[in-house]
């Protein structure tokens, strides 16, 4: 156990640690039981909801729900409950994958799914009294009920804790009457039970509370509302008149509402990136099916360079999306292992703590996979041509669908910069040292380099040695930003979002170069022309991003001798020796993915 303990990174300790390939899981290491349920959800989706989807953007809610109790029938309600009430009491990567594979067919299902799974039902889980418990989460995770959470209010979106909604407790103490108001509420149209979310007096923070769907109790519902994308997903205004709560039915503690919110939106943002990925598989295989069968100038147009291109990006950002949830998935099921073997925690304790470990990851990949979605599917439609822009192509849903991804569980621009405020506290509870590190690459940029080339002859090892040194530059930059504003770093916005990027693409990037040399030494290099490929596209692609966030904040925050220092040290440590034919790389991708007609890793 001390051993397994070693190998498994904190939180955030990507950035001033190496990963070995051997210590991080990909999705080629799914069990055969894992495998078994991927099969079964795609088996489910291409049954029930694929056939459908001109019915969901048709806003039929009532599939929506139909299918719903057919996934509680199945089981996929359940996977992340434990079997004491009545789940599947699977593993972190399970519900993951289950997740990811139940997600890609429409947005409309995979929100609902979403939203009872994970925030509508993991609160209670996590955080109920055993009666509440017994009483809740067996009905949720078979489908009987469903579940919603109430939050968000029309001026409380990303300043969660600021919601102006009531809860005042009887005369005689035995319940709380909650008034007010909260939007964009998924499920609401057809919930049971609802986990709301209100303040109580004058508290600093707001407190949770599970609250049944009764109309006779002061609950009134909205009209549905007309949406962009997720059309039959049901969302709705909900509003409390004097609505009478049971004591009991408090979640946690008082004032605890802000925390199990924050927990609660950790797992959804890591759950998102995975919901994110089977949708860019489906909109890949399709486009590329239609690429080659539509033929201009007496040609396929998935033989055009123009093409291909574009089929090679959609399939690298895919691949390493995958790579990046995965590995963090297993970090995370791994360190919930891990409590629970030290006889610390109970199993609720140890998965909120795990979690909570990697809401940098988290984070991270909620930001870089949602952008991936948008962008897949932005491409997909643009294959299609003219075609791509008619509701009869499922491109056209796909690309609208994903564009809440980037919205919800914390906006993109929120998840930046909870990235850097959250490295930044593990740095001052000593979870994550990055003054040590950072003060070693100041004292790098000073000294003469070495002009000695090192020894790149195996697979994969200047792009490890480029990962380490885009490492001392995220140090550098945001090293040098912390110490010249200090606590008052969060007035910068515009820096912390640069910084995050190089953050985010050192993540992805080295999690796709990992995956890449764990599969190539298990298989060989011959067999994995094209995952080689992609891992050093996206590598590539990644110092361009770097290279202009890094150059950007520099010359905006420096001046004379320091911003000289620091664009030479920008450009040391982005120096790439052997750099790749990008076209050749693109072509191999290409090559593979339009001879197996889909996407194919």
């Amino acid at each position: 156990m001390e051993t397994k303990e070693k190998s498994i990174l904190r939180g955030g300790q990507f950035i001033v640690k190496e990963t070995k390939c051997e210590d991080v899981f990909t999705p080629e290491d799914f069990s055969e039981e894992q495998q078994m349920m991927r099969d079964a959800v795609i088996e489910f989706v291409d049954r029930e909801i694929w056939p459908y989807k001109a019915r969901f953007e048709q806003k039929d809610f009532a599939l929506t729900e139909s299918c719903m109790r057919k996934a509680g029938e199945l089981g996929f309600l359940g996977v992340a409950v434990p079997e004491e009430y009545d789940g599947l009491g699977m593993g972190f990567v399970s519900t993951m994958l289950v997740c990811d594979y139940i997600s890609g067919a429409t947005g409309s299902f995979s929100t609902a799914f979403g939203a009872h799974t994970g925030i509508g039902t993991m609160p209670i889980t996590l955080y109920g009294t055993e009666e509440q418990k017994k009483k809740y989460v067996p009905k949720l995770a078979s489908g009987e009920w469903f579940g919603a959470y109430c939050l968000t209010e029309p001026s409380a979106g990303s300043d969660a804790n600021s919601g102006k909604t009531k809860a005042v407790l009887s005369e005689d103490g035995k319940y709380y009457s909650i008034t007010g108001n909260k939007m964009w509420i998924s499920n609401a149209g057809f919930c049971s039970v609802m986990i709301v979310f209100a303040r109580i007096e004058d508290d600093k923070y707001i407190t949770g509370f599970i609250v049944e769907n009764d109309p006779e109790n002061g609950i009134t519902m909205g009209e549905e509302e007309h949406k962009l994308g997720i059309r039959a997903s049901s969302t709705r205004q909900v509003f409390f008149s004097d609505t009478k709560v049971p004591v009991e039915n408090m979640l946690s503690t008082r004032g605890n509402g802000f925390k199990i919110a924050m927990n609660s939106l950790n797992v959804g943002r890591i759950k998102l990136a995975a919901g994110c990925l089977e949708a860019q598989r489906r909109v890949i295989s399709v486009s590329i099916q239609y690429a080659n069968e539509r033929i201009q100038f007496n040609t396929p147009i998935a033989q055009f360079g123009a093409i291909r291109q574009k089929f090679a990006e959609m399939a690298t950002n895919c691949w390493v999306g995958e790579a990046a949830s995965y590995r963090a998935a297993k970090n995370i099921e791994d360190r919930i292992a891990l409590r629970q073997a030290n006889g610390k925690d109970t199993h609720q304790e140890a998965e909120l703590k795990g979690v909570e470990e990697y809401a940098i990851e988290c984070s991270i990949l909620k930001v870089a996979v949602s952008e991936h979605a948008q962008s897949c599917t932005d491409e997909g439609i643009q294959i299609f041509g003219g075609m791509g822009f008619s509701e009869e192509m499922p491109v056209e849903s796909a690309w609208r669908d994903a564009r809440i991804s980037r919205i919800y569980e914390g906006t993109n621009e929120i998840n930046r910069m909870l990235c850097i405020g959250m490295l930044i506290k593990k740095a001052m509870k000593g979870h994550v040292d990055v003054l040590g590190p950072a003060t070693a690459v100041a004292n790098e940029l000073t000294s003469i380099p070495s002009f000695e080339t090192p020894d790149f002859s195996e697979l994969f090892t200047e792009e490890k040695h480029i990962i380490a040194n885009l490492k001392k530059l995220f140090l550098m930059v945001a090293g040098a930003i912390l110490q010249k504003y200090g606590e008052k770093i969060e007035e910068h916005q515009q820096l912390m979002l640069a910084c995050s990027d190089i953050l985010i693409q050192i993540y992805m990037a080295e999690s796709a170069i990992l995956r890449a040399e764990k599969m190539a030494k298990k298989e060989g290099e011959d067999k994995l022309k094209a995952q080689i490929a992609m891992a050093k596209l996206n590598l590539f692609n990644a110092i361009d991003i770097i290279e202009t966030a890094g150059k950007h904040s520099i010359i905006s925050f420096t001046e004379g001798d320091e911003q000289r220092m620091m664009l030479m040290g920008l450009r040391r440590y982005l120096k790439y020796t052997n750099m790749p034919n990008i076209i050749e790389l693109r072509n191999i991708i290409a090559d593979k993915i339009t001879e197996e007609n889909k996407y194919c890793f």
